[in-house]
């Protein structure tokens, strides 16, 4: 019986296809990968190599701005600088009354103790980022650093010298911990991290005559200033930088970060808060400065400490306007730092204008 002969189905549209595509060789796409400032992978989430770069999440025409929580370096748009302006000009026509403006100037030290009373040490968090912007801070930490004293002025609850203290290595490292309110001294003594033989808590007063309890002229090697000089009074500022080059030692360097002007917490105050020029008072009777980058550079520098036209006379300050301005710091760095923080769920943009410096005393 012949054999029958053999017969070859059809092959299908699915066959044929998996038979090329077997032949294939797989590449790893070539598109443009995003860089590690713009990626969402936390692996990317690396320290800076220079402190005064401020971040790097630079905000292109096309980006989504609600793609992120904040982006670097942006510039107010034309729509807030009008509005920034409009509220300039209400505040300026609707003043704290001259009993208000004499009330909060004479006694600040009273509004900083109810804020401290009230929100004892909850209100701040921790300062962990300080030694990223401040490399001075993990230079006089480390374990080999030997002798180092630091003074933080204005160190409120601890937020800044407790998380210092945490990473500290170095066994010959003191802390000056000191705030204008007795209150937060007490927070920072019952503190359950307090510990006399690396860090002191004391009240001071920045602009007296008086140095900080337990140092003397030239002890200091490193001053900490965040977010404190912005108290003072502009009367104040001349007395708080000479005793601050007093306390330093020759090439002592301060570490400072404040409010920059028009940051979105000045634009914000309602009629009733405007004591002065970016000089305001706050809900809870603290007080609070907004400056400019010039205007710092002047006042750290020695070149215009001289109070303005107009200064109320409720505080004073020592120093005679009559002695020769001369210069008391080199302004190593002085920065801008704009931010663009952003509320994405309820699709706000919230400008935020920082400034920060390293200052070195000559």
């Amino acid at each position: 019986m012949a054999a029958a002969p053999e017969v070859s189905a059809a092959a299908s549209p699915t066959d044929e296809l998996l038979e090329k595509t077997s032949a294939l060789t797989v590449q790893e796409a070539t598109t443009a990968e995003l860089p590690p400032h713009r990626s969402h992978d936390p692996q990317f989430n690396q320290k800076r190599s220079d402190p005064f770069q401020f971040g790097s999440r630079y905000l292109q025409e096309d980006d989504d701005v609600f793609e992120f929580n904040a982006w670097d370096h942006v510039e107010t748009d034309d729509a807030y600088k009008e509005y920034a302006e409009q509220q300039f000009a209400m505040q300026r026509e609707s003043p704290v009354s001259d009993f208000d403006k004499h009330r909060f100037n004479s006694d600040p030290a009273k509004w900083w103790n109810l804020f401290y009373k009230n929100n004892t040490a909850n209100f701040f968090k921790n300062r962990k980022w300080l030694q990223q912007e401040f490399p001075i801070l993990g230079k006089v930490t480390a374990e080999d650093a030997g002798p180092v004293t630091l003074l933080e002025v204005g160190a409120g609850a601890g937020n800044t010298a407790f998380p210092i203290l945490a990473n500290n290595k170095n066994p010959k490292l003191k802390v000056h911990a000191c705030d204008f309110s007795k209150k937060a001294v007490e927070v920072m003594r019952n503190h359950e991290e307090y510990n006399t033989d690396f860090m002191r808590a004391d009240v001071w007063d920045a602009a007296s005559e008086e140095l900080p309890p337990g140092l003397e002229e030239g002890s200091v090697d490193v001053v900490l200033m965040i977010f404190i000089f912005s108290a003072l009074s502009p009367r104040q500022w001349e007395q708080a930088v000479r005793n601050i080059y007093r306390v330093l030692k020759p090439g002592g360097e301060v570490c400072f970060r404040d409010y920059g002007r028009g940051d979105l917490a000045q634009v914000r105050f309602k009629k009733g808060r405007y004591l002065e020029e970016n000089f305001y008072i706050r809900g809870d009777g603290t007080r609070v400065y907004f400056f400019e980058k010039d205007e710092l550079a002047h006042i750290w520098s020695g070149a215009t400490l001289a109070p303005r036209d107009g200064a109320e006379g409720d505080e004073i300050t020592n120093s005679s306007e009559s002695e020769t301005k001369q210069p008391l710091f080199e302004i190593e760095e002085l920065g801008v730092d704009r931010r663009m923080l952003v509320n994405r769920a309820r699709r706000l943009k919230m400008y935020r204008c920082w400034l920060q410096g390293r200052f070195r005393k000559k």
